[in-house]
C-alpha cells in the first residue's frame, strides 16, 4: 500500500531525511517512531505531497507521490501536527467546508460529515464553534476531517501530543477501531504509542531508517545480550563474586537481592548457577530471562544502533 524507497530531503546544507526506505502493507497501523528533529514530520509531509523530495521515490496505493500528486491527494486523510482549524466556525461549519474543499460530491456531504462526526464522537459538540471547545475536542475534529472524504490512507502526525490520559486513549481505540478498512501511518516520539496500538514500525534517527518491520523482527534484528535475572533472599556481594567464577559468565550486577547475570554467545550456565544458589544456601526466589523490554531497544537503536 505504501512504499517508500531512497528518500533524501534537503534544506541547503540540512540532511532532514537521508536514503530512507521502508514499506507498509494494506490495513495494517504503522508507526513512524524517532526522538524530536528525527525527520519524522519531513517524512509524511512528503508522502502527502505537501513538500517536495530531493530524491528518492513514494508510491501510495499505487500512485506515484511525485508524479500523480493529486491521486494521491484523494486518497489520503492527513492529521497535521497543528491541526489547520479555524475558531470562529462551528465543528459542524468547519466539516463541511472541507468536504466542499476535498470535492466530496453535494448529494453526499451531510451522509460523509455524519460518518466522520460519528466515528470521532463529536456529537456533543458538533455545533459549537471550534474555538469554545477542549484540546481533546479539537484533536478529534482533526482526525473528523482527515476522514471526511473516505481515505483509503491515514498520515497522522503525533496524533495524542498534548491530549490528558483519557483523551489519550479515546484516539488511540479510535485509531485501532479504523485499522483494516484503512492503512494508517502515524509519527510518534512516544513509545508506549507503537506498543499500544501499531502493528509495526520504522525507526528513524536524524533522518536516516534505523529499523523497520514487527516489534518481534526489530528486536531480533538488534543483538540482545544473553543472560537471567536471578532474585535470592540471601547472599550479598559474595554471591556475586562466586557467580562471576561459573564458567562462561562475563558480568554480574547486583541490585540489593536482585543478580543480573550476563554470558558469552553459545554459553548457558543457568543449571551450574542454581545448583550454586542451592548449595550455597542462599534462596533462589526468582530466575528469569534477561529479555530486552522496548525502551531498551528503542534507546539502543537510537544511539547506538546500525543504519539500515
Amino acid at each position: 500500500m505504501i512504499e517508500v524507497a531512497g528518500l533524501t530531503k534537503k534544506y541547503g546544507d540540512l540532511l532532514a531525511v537521508k536514503d530512507l526506505s521502508f514499506k507498509v502493507d494494506k490495513g495494517k497501523i504503522w508507526g513512524l517512531l524517532g526522538p524530536n528533529a528525527a525527520g519524522k514530520t519531513t517524512t509524511m509531509r512528503i508522502l502527502t505531497g505537501y513538500l517536495p523530495a530531493t530524491d528518492g521515490k513514494a508510491v501510495v496505493a499505487g500512485y506515484d507521490v511525485f508524479e500523480q500528486p493529486n491521486d494521491v491527494k484523494r486518497i489520503i486523510g492527513y492529521l497535521p501536527e497543528v491541526v489547520p482549524l479555524y475558531p470562529e466556525m462551528t465543528v459542524a461549519d468547519y466539516l463541511r467546508f472541507v468536504a466542499e474543499i476535498k470535492q466530496v460530491p453535494a448529494a453526499k456531504r451531510k451522509a460523509a460529515i455524519d460518518k466522520a462526526v460519528e466515528a470521532a464522537d463529536l456529537k456533543d459538540v458538533r455545533g459549537r464553534l471550534i474555538k469554545n471547545i477542549s484540546r481533546g475536542f479539537k484533536q478529534r475534529v482533526g482526525i473528523a476531517q482527515a476522514l471526511i472524504h473516505d481515505p483509503q490512507v491515514l498520515i497522522l502526525d503525533e496524533p495524542t501530543i498534548g491530549l490528558d490520559p483519557k483523551q489519550i486513549i479515546f484516539i488511540r481505540e479510535l485509531i485501532k477501531s479504523l485499522k483494516g478498512e484503512r492503512t494508517i501511518i502515524l509519527s510518534t516520539h512516544i513509545l508506549a504509542e507503537v506498543t499500544q496500538t501499531c502493528d509495526g514500525a520504522a525507526i528513524i534517527n536524524e533522518g536516516r531508517l534505523m529499523a523497520a518491520g514487527t516489534l518481534d523482527e526489530i528486536a531480533a534484528s538488534v543483538k540482545v545480550r544473553e543472560g537471567a535475572v536471578l532474585r535470592l533472599r540471601k547472599g550479598g556481594e559474595e554471591a556475586a563474586s562466586q557467580m562471576r567464577r561459573v564458567s562462561g559468565v562475563e558480568r554480574v550486577a547486583r541490585a540489593d537481592k536482585e543478580y543480573t547475570v550476563e554470558w558469552s554467545a553459545g554459553a548457558d550456565p543457568r543449571e551450574e548457577l542454581v545448583r550454586l544458589v542451592v548449595d550455597k544456601g542462599w534462596g533462589l526466589v526468582e530466575m528469569r530471562s534477561l529479555a530486552m523490554n522496548i525502551e531498551d531497544l528503542y534507546l539502543k537503536i537510537v544511539s547506538g544502533g546500525t543504519a539500515q
